[in-house]
């Protein structure tokens, strides 16, 4: 955690699970949640961050006007008001926030339009895909910098995520934050869907549902400790597991006769075009 970043004052657009989530990284990392304003329209979720101990209100302008750095983490349909109504309040400051978008798909080209003050200024932007294991802690983000972003700036921003997040990795491309979307962004819920049939299969064979469920998480827990701990590949993981004939291998093969390599492949593809499609669509709107 930078010093710069304990000495900044931030603000959230949006006061939803990702933003808890970063707020109580922060806040786990000694930052004074004093310095912290949420801006939010629906009371349930307004209460519950005033519960946390930071600022709260409706109004976007109010919790940003003061900002050193600013959280987009509102939907991507509505980013655009959010964006031209933050512009417009910063038409009096000397100098703007550092904005981190983590609103999926909305691109740089469409943030700087909607962000660029009366007198032609436009605050620097970092774009950033984190995921929902942050809530625990344990979250994967990508980011990417606009052109000006400068190295302290990215230091500041690489400080907020790395508050929940295990892996911060910076991308060579603005359209690799779209990749990043389609592996860890919607990656939780390939491995959740992957687990619900786990469970299902073997409760389809006779165990209990509540025993089924106990050995499937421990399972992917622990597997996922091992890919994180060991230095071996995860190509080379698998093969440990593998005995030659034995049961390992016939579930492996029945995977490759399904196409698992392919219906994988093709669900981080859609998803990554997802993500395209709506910075496409939106940015137009």
């Amino acid at each position: 955690m930078t010093s710069q970043l304990q000495k900044s004052k931030l603000a959230f657009i949006g006061g939803g699970n990702m933003a808890a989530a970063i707020i109580g990284g922060l806040s786990a990392k000694g930052i004074d949640k004093q310095n912290i304003w949420v801006s939010e329209p629906w009371e349930v979720n307004r209460n519950k961050m005033s519960e946390i101990g930071v600022r709260t209100t409706q109004s976007n302008v109010e919790a940003a006007q003061d900002a050193d750095l600013l959280v987009i983490a509102v939907k991507p349909q509505v980013t655009k008001g959010v964006c031209q109504e933050l512009a417009g309040a910063w038409a009096q400051r000397s100098t703007t926030p550092l904005i981190i978008s983590i609103a999926a798909g909305i691109t740089l080209v469409s943030l700087r339009e909607w962000l660029t003050l009366a007198d032609g200024r436009v605050p620097h932007i970092v774009r950033v895909m984190p995921n929902t294991p942050a809530l625990v802690g344990e979250g994967a983000s990508g980011l990417y910098a606009d052109k000006g972003v400068s190295s302290s700036e990215k230091e500041l921003a690489a400080a907020l995520l790395a508050s929940v997040s295990k892996a911060t990795e910076w991308v060579d491309g603005e359209e690799h934050i779209d990749v990043v979307t389609g592996l860890s962004g919607s990656g939780p819920a390939y491995f959740f869907a992957l687990v619900e049939h786990l469970i299902e299969s073997a409760t389809n064979l006779g165990l209990s549902k509540e025993q089924a469920t106990r050995l499937a998480k421990q399972t992917c827990l622990g597997a996922g400790k091992m890919l994180v701990e060991s230095t071996e590949e995860p190509a080379q993981l698998r093969r440990n597991v593998t005995s030659p004939n034995g049961t390992t291998a016939a579930a492996l093969e029945s995977f490759e006769t399904s196409g698992f390599k392919d219906i994988v492949d093709k669900a981080v593809k859609a998803a990554t075009s997802r993500a395209e499609e709506l910075g496409t669509t939106l940015g137009k709107s």
